[in-house]
């Protein structure tokens, strides 16, 4: 089973940037992406509908005999994590948890801003899982809906982003907020329009890094690491390969995307 790839799956393509982290992180490991391009956005829909397409693509990835799953995505990490854990055969890991832990780690004022999905930040998951690890720690959160389809689009450093990010992050202003957590897993793709709006001296903390290290600890503890000098990394969408293509190579290279395939759930 070592040997058997990992699962990855996001609403779209913002998951990439976890799944680029894995293969830097874990190198020998093989990785299955899906990407529900066809159904994005989640973070608008309801808990319901949101559960029944991230079951679907659970569903879809343990079919293909995948030895552990990534929730590479907020909205359904926020809305039914524990839920996907409770009937997954394979280990289930999502993105909340390590990026709360190390903003706990990096705030010096205790008072921690969360920009997300509006799914997210209404299930309040980041409040409760920083308040988990340190209940003295002031969480301040803001739905930054329209940053998910200005990423998709490749727009991250075009003048819609930055005047959307000056509009959403203003709320941050005089709170004392010294890190902020970039709570969908799209908005690495805009890092640099949004370092430059909330100022230089905020830290931001992306969940890819910290969830890789965890999978990395998770798979030691069940002796699922690859023994194999090699990866096969297979990506696949649910609509719309050119173009995520095209996006997806913009910011992590071709050669880590050698092709993109549609595919359908049913």
């Amino acid at each position: 089973m070592n040997n058997q790839p990992i699962g990855v799956f996001d609403s779209g393509i913002g998951g990439l940037t976890v799944a680029r982290e894995i293969t830097r992180t874990l190198p020998n490991e093989s990785i299955i992406y899906l990407g529900d391009t066809a159904r994005i956005p989640y973070g608008t829909r309801s808990k319901e509908v949101v559960t029944r397409f991230a079951k679907e693509l659970m569903d879809y990835l343990l079919k293909l005999d995948v030895k552990a799953l990534v929730v590479a995505c907020n909205t359904i990490s926020a809305t039914c994590l524990e839920e996907l854990q409770a009937i997954s055969p394979v280990p289930v890991l999502g993105v909340i948890k390590p990026a709360a832990k190390v903003a706990v780690e990096t705030t010096q004022s205790k008072v921690v801003g969360v920009i997300a999905t509006r799914g997210t930040v209404g299930s309040k998951a980041y409040d409760n899982e920083i308040n988990k690890i340190n209940g003295d720690i002031k969480v301040i959160s803001q739905a930054c809906t329209l940053f998910v389809p200005i990423a998709e689009e490749g727009l991250g450093d075009d003048e819609v982003a930055r005047v959307m990010a000056d509009r959403y992050l203003s709320v941050f202003t005089g709170t004392g907020v010294d890190t902020l957590i970039l709570g969908c897993t799209h908005f690495p793709l805009l890092r640099d329009t949004i370092q430059q709006s909330i100022g230089k001296n905020i830290a931001l903390v992306d969940s890819a890094q910290p969830t890789a290290e965890e999978l990395k600890e998770i798979l030691g503890e069940k002796d699922l690491l690859s023994n194999s000098t090699e990866s096969h990394n297979k990506f696949l969408v649910t609509d719309a390969p050119q173009r995520v293509f095209e996006i997806a190579s913009v910011f992590f290279g071709k050669e880590v995307f050698p092709q993109i395939e549609k595919v359908n759930l049913d």
